[in-house]
């Protein structure tokens, strides 16, 4: 089946870069309309210049998706400049790693305010758009940390556990409005993120991958493309792994 998403406007937060920017990209291919979210101006610019270029269109929206009045404010002037809103994509995240003896409490608020509010902040803001259109694709891109945990890392993983349990509620919410809502969740990616970590950590990541490579933006961009389809149109409350293996 041929995914075909023209007419349909996708907002993708964390759109500047890494896995949001493949989104955004992919999604775009399929002839989606593309709001570019990003807390970065400048990689959010450029993303939705280089759609506009292509013939896409396209909007980059500076947004520090944790803040709950600049969401209703960006929503607002997406839903006017757009028409309305189809596909919400939740990707916006950061780490800030630390051991739990060491974690202070602005490292763990942090996280669980871009991480896990943010996708509340945003899922709110765009849902009545949705429930007005009788259609809507909402995909969480969380992690594996979130179901399996990870030392040195309790904050990242609570904050993506609790997206599972979010999307798991609001897709029982908003399903009789045919509005999907699934789960990605990415093991270990390629991205800025990750070329972060010491040589040591990422071999000992691919070591524990049966696949043996990271994983690309472009793989979990894929999967979310097919979640935003007709073709997906049965599938909701799912959490979909793209790890490689790495969890089974």
């Amino acid at each position: 089946m041929e995914v075909n998403l023209k007419g349909k406007c996708a907002v993708v937060t964390g759109a500047g870069a890494g896995i949001g920017k493949a989104i955004a990209l992919e999604l775009a291919k399929v002839g989606a309309m593309v709001a570019i979210c990003d807390v970065m101006k400048e990689p959010a610019e450029a993303v939705a210049e280089n759609l506009v270029q292509s013939g896409v269109k396209a909007k980059a929206y500076p947004v520090d998706v944790a803040n709950f009045n600049q969401a209703q404010q960006v929503a607002e002037e997406i839903i006017k400049d757009f028409g309305g809103v189809h596909i919400l994509v939740n990707n916006a995240g950061i780490t800030r790693d630390n051991l739990l003896l060491r974690m202070s409490e602005a490292e763990f608020d942090q996280v669980i305010a871009v991480n896990l509010k943010g996708a509340f902040n945003f899922t709110k803001a765009f849902c009545r758009s949705m429930l007005n259109n009788r259609w809507g694709r909402i995909v969480n891109i969380a992690s594996v940390i979130g179901e399996m945990g990870n030392a040195g890392q309790a904050n990242y993983a609570a904050a993506k556990a609790g997206l599972i349990g979010f999307s798991k509620s609001i897709a029982k919410e908003l399903a009789g409005r045919n509005i999907t809502v699934n789960v990605i969740a990415p093991g270990f990616i390629a991205t800025a993120m990750t070329e972060k970590l010491s040589e040591e950590t990422r071999r000992a990541y691919i070591n524990a991958i049966p696949l043996k490579r990271a994983g690309t933006p472009e793989d979990v961009a894929y999967l979310c493309v097919f979640l935003c389809s007709e073709a997906a149109s049965y599938i909701t409350g799912q959490v979909i792994r793209v790890d490689g293996g790495m969890l089974m």
